[in-house]
């Protein structure tokens, strides 16, 4: 897989996606990620990316011209699955998203900045738009690396026992059950009985329980969704 980030600050994508998981995965050779400067393509002597919005509204826009000039560059040497536009506006960034983009091939991640992108980019250039909350954020870097780390952590590989991604919270619409390690008692406070067991079905059975209360009590508009017909019976 191979994402293409484009920013006009690409500094601020470099240590979110040199850590961790998203990191190994790379030098693993599962995902071929490059953050594309946009300022490369930028206009005149000073690699203009901005400019003043027509209407007199306040604030700078990105404009065209840099961000069509890479974007096509990109398609020229490759097809693309998606070019994903970070915006505040956009569908609301859930699991079931990070599952299906992660089985994309090549995707682009146009960051926006400044009062945002001409919108002749969003009508003729973006295949989708997501956000990733209903708040507004400087700028579409670290949206984008919230995005890329949901994506890659899903690549068959990136983790070491893939089966953790598949227990996730949001997986199947529901909450993921508590966790707990060593040791089993600790100032007092004990790990639930039923998990020192030994018995898989009743360590099962609690933690399905578990999902269905924490996702009753803490997401319950995930309950109503088309596809957790079961949860909605269990209560």
């Amino acid at each position: 897989m191979r994402i293409d980030i484009l920013s006009v600050v690409p500094e601020l994508l470099e240590s979110p996606l040199n850590h961790s998981i998203v990191k190994r995965a790379r030098e693993a050779g599962l995902v071929d990620i490059h953050i594309d400067d946009i300022r490369e393509y930028g206009l005149g002597r000073w690699k203009q990316t901005d400019d003043y919005a027509f209407g007199g509204e306040a604030g700078m826009v990105m404009m065209i011209e840099p961000v069509y000039n890479l974007i096509e560059k990109l398609k020229s040497e490759r097809d693309y699955d998606e070019v994903i536009y970070m915006a505040p506006d956009g569908e609301l960034f859930n699991q079931s998203m990070a599952n299906e983009l992660s089985l994309k091939k090549n995707i682009i991640i146009l960051c926006g900045h400044y009062k945002g992108i001409d919108q002749r980019i969003r009508e003729h250039l973006i295949t989708r738009e997501i956000s990733v909350g209903n708040y507004v954020v400087s700028g579409g870097e670290i949206p984008a690396c919230i995005i890329t780390d949901a994506i890659v952590r899903l690549i068959p590989g990136a983790l070491s026992d893939e089966q953790s991604a598949l227990n996730d919270s949001f997986q199947d619409n529901m909450i993921a059950p508590p966790s707990y390690t060593r040791p089993a008692e600790f100032h007092g406070w004990k790990v639930p009985e039923v998990l020192l067991s030994g018995n898989p079905k009743l360590i099962g059975a609690w933690k399905e329980e578990q999902s269905l209360s924490l996702t009753k009590t803490r997401r319950p508009e995930m309950l109503a969704s088309e596809g957790n017909a079961t949860a909605q019976q269990a209560f």
